[in-house]
């Protein structure tokens, strides 16, 4: 399928805040929408539900998704690392597995998940990563570690799919679609700061956009100082020094967004 086929999109974890703006930037390009969320945020969509089908329940059930995904072009999916019960590796295996064959498959996460050795990432960046495991993982409230595997589980996918990998997060005006690199430590990235709704706009322009099939572009805001700083960079062949990055956008810090 073309992605200039793009009709109907489902998105994942609907609800959140994250998932709301694709909602909102998804409608506007008039596809139609499937959402899914928990039953209990049901409520969080309503004021569109007028405009897209809502699909109720936990997003690592493959047969809420197995109904969410069917005849859908592209999905849209927030991995989210909650809990202890494998929730993000399920959920990004139900869709690998669901999905229509040719369907677009765009995955959200943070810095924090690497593609390769080429990824660079500073000292600091990796305690910081690891007492946050530890203390998810005691806590019994996340886990950081599940949404590396659901990553695993992508790459390793011959599916349509792009992993977008985000960096800190604000709200405020869209400033455009962000920039974007291959690997985490490329010094367009260093203002780590990307809008919200922004985050959400490169999500559905990746449906439609070839050259990040099987890429997983980390990203950063348009108009962030380290972005103008190395304005005119060509983005889709983004051959660049890398350094080390720093204070890392963790899984856990993406709040509700994921759950839905």
């Amino acid at each position: 399928m073309s992605t200039d086929q793009i009709r109907k999109v489902c998105i994942v974890g609907a609800s959140g805040k994250l998932g709301q703006y694709m909602v909102q930037h998804a409608l506007e390009r008039g596809y139609e929408v499937v959402g899914v969320c928990r039953e209990r945020s049901v409520g969080k969509l309503a004021a569109y539900a007028d405009r897209i089908t809502i699909v109720a329940g936990q997003t690592n059930d493959r047969e809420v998704i197995h109904t969410a995904v069917a005849g859908c072009d592209g999905v849209l999916t927030v991995l989210a690392p909650w809990g202890i019960q494998q929730y993000s590796s399920g959920t990004a295996q139900a869709v690998l597995d669901y999905a229509e064959p040719d369907a677009r498959l765009i995955f959200s996460c943070g810095w924090h998940v690497a593609r390769d050795d080429k990824d660079r990432y500073s000292w600091r960046f990796k305690t910081i990563v690891r007492i946050t495991t530890w203390l998810a993982r005691l806590v019994r409230a996340v886990e950081i570690d599940d949404q590396v595997e659901a990553a695993r589980r992508i790459f390793a996918s011959d599916r349509r799919w792009t992993l977008v990998r985000g960096s800190d997060l604000e709200e405020g005006e869209s400033q455009g679609l962000p920039v974007w690199s291959r690997h985490v430590g490329d010094p367009i990235l260093a203002s780590n700061l990307t809008r919200r709704v922004d985050f959400a706009l490169f999500m559905v322009a990746a449906l439609t956009d070839d050259t990040l099939v099987r890429e997983a572009p980390a990203i950063v805001g348009r108009l962030s100082p380290s972005a103008l700083a190395h304005a005119g960079t060509d983005r889709s062949q983004p051959h660049r020094e890398h350094h080390n990055a720093d204070s890392p956008r963790l899984a856990s810090d993406y709040g509700e967004d994921g759950r839905g």
